[in-house]
């Protein structure tokens, strides 16, 4: 009987149903059955046995967060070991301290598992959005086309965060253990390397 894999999205807002599709190649790449379900509350987030926390706006999402009593239940799971990918404004709920560019202290709902300070919208605004080939330190990561929308990028990280890809001076790509954290798109990339990435963390977590 082969694996089967149930990857959720964070469906309180944000860039969803691209996150699905991406993770439905990711499985068919890998052959494994499974699919992918809207997280929206905490009874959903107890049947994935992966996280995405998608692109959208960071202050809403922590909001509606907060307001339906989710995110002790997200930072729970997540520093429990829980194989989380964070992209763009996920990134920036994920981080221990975030900043804008622009206003400053955000002052802004958190999960903090993620041990890095984030700077939002450090590359513009979304007019100032491009795309850039990266090398990704993970399997196969050569030469992937990143799309950088209204991006945050990473200004400081913990002891035990390891970087995975940089553009030009910015670190853009991390990891801390069960978490991966993309200041840009993915989903849009073109490629489900990433989410098979995400997968690989799961499926290791589920074999040990």
């Amino acid at each position: 009987m082969s694996e089967s894999l149930t990857v959720g999205v964070l469906g309180l807002q944000g860039d969803i149903e691209e996150h699905r599709a991406a993770v439905q190649n990711a499985l068919a790449r890998e052959s494994l059955e499974g699919g992918t379900i809207l997280v929206k509350d905490v009874e959903d987030l107890r049947k994935v046995s992966a996280l995405i926390i998608p692109g959208g706006e960071s202050t809403v999402m922590g909001g509606l967060s907060s307001i339906k009593g989710m995110m002790p239940a997200l930072r729970e799971s997540i520093n429990s070991g829980l194989p989380t990918l964070g992209t763009c404004a996920g990134m920036v709920m994920l981080a221990k301290k975030t900043y804008d560019r622009v206003v400053r202290e955000t002052n802004q709902p958190l999960i903090g598992a993620l041990d890095v300070v984030v700077e939002r919208n450090a590359f513009g605004r979304q007019k100032d959005s491009f795309e850039a080939r990266l090398d990704l330190d993970i399997p196969g990561g050569d030469d992937f086309n990143a799309v950088f929308i209204r991006a945050p990028t990473i200004k400081m990280t913990g002891s035990g965060v390891k970087e995975l890809g940089r553009f030009e001076d910015n670190v853009v790509a991390v990891q801390q253990g069960n978490i991966v954290a993309t200041s840009f798109h993915p989903e849009l990339s073109g490629s489900s390397l990433v989410h098979a990435y995400l997968i690989s963390l799961a499926k290791s977590r589920r074999n040990h």
